[in-house]
């Protein structure tokens, strides 16, 4: 397994509880794989509604030994609480889920999905960086996902690195959607079993 991988969190759009485990995790793995000495950084992470909650979170964890996290978390993670937000809910139960992806090879991308604007880099204060337009938008035209890169000071090496970025929003996306899907199938059931978590944790979330 490579050094580098990388983790989708989602709440697949479930209520304000299940963004606010979403954030809570996020800090709990980052935490423990700074205790481990791995790198992490966070690519992408979505406001909730509600202050200190996300929707999402894409996050990238490198070193020797970052397997063992990912086996750790994997899977769907259910936080048992009351609800901070509403005091009266009856509902304790709260499912996120949490999935690694490995970034497709550029060389194996169809290109033909993909559309490529280039713009302007500009540094701080508006300044320019250089005369030319050097900085690289890449559009996932059957999905309308977007990123920009302006890293480099060549036009070429930003189309890279904007097609990388790309990829990795896109696997990130696809996690999401099927995410979304189970958390809307979850929600009508009243029983609320969600299968086997792979973590329980029973715990306030303030």
């Amino acid at each position: 397994m490579s050094s580098k991988i990388y983790l989708q969190i989602t709440s697949g759009r479930g209520p304000a509880e299940c963004c606010r485990v979403v954030a809570l995790v996020l800090e709990r793995i980052m935490e423990q794989a700074r205790k481990a000495g791995l790198n992490t950084e966070v690519l992408e992470r979505e406001q909730g509604v509600i202050n200190r909650t996300l929707f999402s979170a894409t996050l990238s964890i490198e070193g020797k030994g970052c397997e063992d996290i990912v086996k750790e978390w994997e899977g769907t993670i259910q936080w048992i609480a009351q609800s901070p937000y509403r005091i009266y809910h009856k509902r304790k139960n709260w499912f996120i889920g949490l999935n690694s992806f490995i970034v497709p090879d550029i060389k194996d991308t169809n290109e033909k999905e993909i559309e490529y604007q280039t713009l302007r880099a500009s540094g701080p204060g508006g300044q320019h960086v250089n005369k030319t337009e050097s900085a690289v938008r890449a559009i996932h035209t059957p999905s309308g996902l977007s990123v920009t890169a302006s890293d480099q000071r060549s036009q070429l090496q930003n189309k890279k690195l904007a097609t990388k970025r790309l990829l990795i929003k896109l696997a990130a996306w696809n996690i999401e959607q099927s995410m979304q899907a189970a958390q809307k199938n979850w929600n009508n059931h009243n029983n609320l079993q969600r299968g086997n978590p792979v973590k329980v944790i029973q715990e306030s979330l303030n």
